[in-house]
């Protein structure tokens, strides 16, 4: 298939590729500002990250530099982990937090964000290869009976596993990489590389999960790479999702359901089986498609029903307006720039 731009609905295009830090998040996660400019706590294992989470008051600012390392060589059966305990930094009650990896730091352990949580930055992290299957996601942000976390922002981020599906495991050879659950909101993913992972971004913990009505997400500049499915998964709620580079994409890409509406805008797919779809629950989802790319090795398979293909990339229901200001880069330049400046040690190249 010979690449082409379609173009649907106007947006702005940056010529060239900025490298600048990036100042503070768009899109529904704007104005999380974390732990602000409190002096940074360095912390090198779980455990000390999670003793200066627990001492801290839950307000005011707490901002750690996490510069502990994992060698991930040193895991010589990627199917063994699954069976292992999961290890997890938990922020649960508590706001105001900034976690930000330091160069060359990596981490084998998640970070879940749950309860009445809000203003949290995780940032410039490493993380892979987890322990724990099922129970182990890169990143969570969760609601419960005590409270639904918002004003999230997960920035500049590498995550990663493996495609190898291990006996016994189910599906759950490794969870989610950054999932959305029971009613959070107002969160921005960006810039985040995630690579060689099967289940990428759950937006929406069930068919069940009417909190997720309220969901607010923006997923933009992100790089998704050899993986599998979930980019995201979306039940309910809206979504907006622009500027993402999308490649060797083995089962579906953009899946909304349950009455979900995504606004998918100057996107760049290659190499991707089902790139906008709507399939697997009781009702179908909704997209508006706006200038995305689509390059070569796109496919298609049969949705099922009730279900649906974006084959004719024509939009099913305006979005309306995401209620923030934005600049869209050209669809055809995303690849270079998101590959140029998404994850981990980029200096939060933008």
């Amino acid at each position: 298939m010979t690449p082409i731009t379609l173009v649907r609905g106007l947006g702005l295009a940056l010529a060239s590729i900025s490298t600048a830090a990036l100042a503070g998040p768009v899109g529904y996660g704007a104005g999380t500002t974390g732990g602000g400019n409190k002096t940074p706590v360095n912390v090198s294992t779980l455990a000390a990250a999670q003793a200066a989470i627990d001492a801290y008051s839950g307000s005011g600012g707490l901002v750690l530099n996490y510069t502990g390392t994992f060698n991930y060589a040193s895991i010589t059966d990627v199917c063994a982990q699954w069976k292992k305990a999961a290890q997890t930094l938990q922020i649960k009650d508590k706001s105001d937090i900034t976690i930000k990896g330091a160069n060359g730091s990596s981490a084998n352990f998640g970070v879940r964000i749950v309860s009445d949580s809000k203003n949290i930055i995780v940032q410039n992290m490493t993380i892979g290869l987890l322990p724990g299957g099922e129970d182990a996601d890169a990143i969570s942000i969760e609601g419960d009976s005590s409270g639904t976390p918002n004003k999230i922002w997960v920035d500049h981020n590498t995550i990663f596993s493996s495609l190898t599906h291990c006996s016994g495991a189910g599906d759950a050879s490794w969870d989610g990489a950054i999932d959305t659950k029971k009613g959070a909101y107002d969160i921005t993913y960006s810039y985040n590389y995630i690579h060689d992972h099967q289940k990428v971004a759950l937006n929406g913990y069930s068919d069940k999960d009417t909190a997720n009505s309220a969901m607010r997400a923006t997923y933009h500049h992100n790089r998704f790479e050899n993986v599998q499915s979930r980019l995201p998964l979306q039940r309910r709620g809206k979504t907006h999702i622009y500027n993402n580079y999308f490649n060797n994409v083995s089962a579906s890409a953009i899946n909304v359901r349950m009455g979900g509406v995504a606004l998918i805008e100057s996107n760049y797919f290659e190499n991707t089986k089902n790139p906008v779809t709507s399939r697997d629950s009781s009702a179908i989802g909704y997209w508006d498609l706006r200038n995305n790319h689509v390059g070569s090795g796109i496919s298609w398979d049969d949705p099922g029903s009730p279900g649906a293909n974006a084959t004719t990339w024509a939009t099913t229901q305006a979005f309306g307006s995401t209620g923030y200001s934005y600049s869209v880069t050209a669809a055809a330049s995303v690849k270079a720039k998101v590959i140029a400046t998404a994850g981990a040690g980029t200096n939060l190249a933008e």
